[in-house]
């Protein structure tokens, strides 16, 4: 089996290293070469034609919105992902518009990590195409929901926006899911990240009571693309899930 080739640009030895032996025990990916320095990433992609880079955003030399954007200019093929501490709405908006293909707020899950990887590659099977035919860069599920959420003023860093994002994921791929959310989605979704049902619960609620307070009922109408919610009403859990879940198959149907 041939396997996918990966280039790391973590912010310190330790990270590299842990990074890079986890991503050997599944025999399916192969690191073959790691720096803490952003300007070495151009030589990097050209020497190794790496199928994924994973960056950080505090790196030596150029720092990692650097990164994704000369990479995206070098159009390789290479499938970004940046993995950071640093998760602000405003970030995560620019490294997605600079090129990057995901973003995953440290601490990370291995697990969900690895998924996403596999379902960008995915993404990029192609059958042939027409000669002169110009390949869109496909965005994934993941992407338009976190604009979404970034959108209506869930800010990314808190544990609710990560449940949030797998619950409408969960809805999207299952629909009937959303009718057993209290004894079926919450524990999966607390299975993933190791939490507990009432935790992720707790959460959820937590991330739509932040949007709400921020005050963008109309922001949120709009792009949910109903009038579904006036004044101080709120969306209960399943509500919200469902609405995003529901945009999200409307747009893929």
């Amino acid at each position: 089996m041939k396997l996918r080739k990966i280039v790391l640009l973590q912010d310190t030895k330790e990270q590299n290293e842990i990074l890079a032996e986890t991503f050997t025990k599944t025999e399916e990916y192969e690191v073959v070469a790691k720096s803490l320095n952003g300007e070495e990433v151009c030589d990097l992609v050209n020497e190794y034609c790496p199928d994924f880079l994973i960056t950080e955003l505090v790196l030596k030399g150029y720092d990692g919105l650097k990164v994704v954007e000369e990479v995206a200019k070098m159009k390789k093929g290479v499938k970004i992902i940046v993995l950071s501490a640093l998760c602000s709405a405003e970030i995560i908006e620019r490294a997605l518009r600079l090129g990057a293909d995901y973003f995953m707020a440290k601490p990370y899950n291995f697990n969900l990590l690895e998924e996403r990887m596999s379902e960008l590659l995915e993404s990029e099977k192609e059958q042939v195409k027409p000669e002169g035919y110009v390949k869109r860069k496909s965005v994934s599920l993941e992407e338009k929901i976190s604009k979404i959420f970034i959108n209506v003023g869930i800010p990314p860093h808190i544990k609710g926006y990560s449940f949030l994002r797998e619950g409408v994921v969960m809805a999207v791929k299952e629909p009937e899911i959303i009718n057993n959310i209290t004894k079926k989605l919450y524990p999966m979704i607390g299975k993933r990240y190791n939490t507990t049902a009432s935790k992720v619960e707790r959460a959820i609620r937590h991330a739509i009571e932040v949007a709400w307070n921020r005050g963008r009922i109309e922001s949120i109408n709009a792009i949910l693309g109903v009038r579904a919610y006036v004044g101080g009403e709120k969306p209960t859990n399943g509500e919200f899930i469902a609405l995003v879940a529901d945009k999200m198959l409307l747009e893929n149907s």
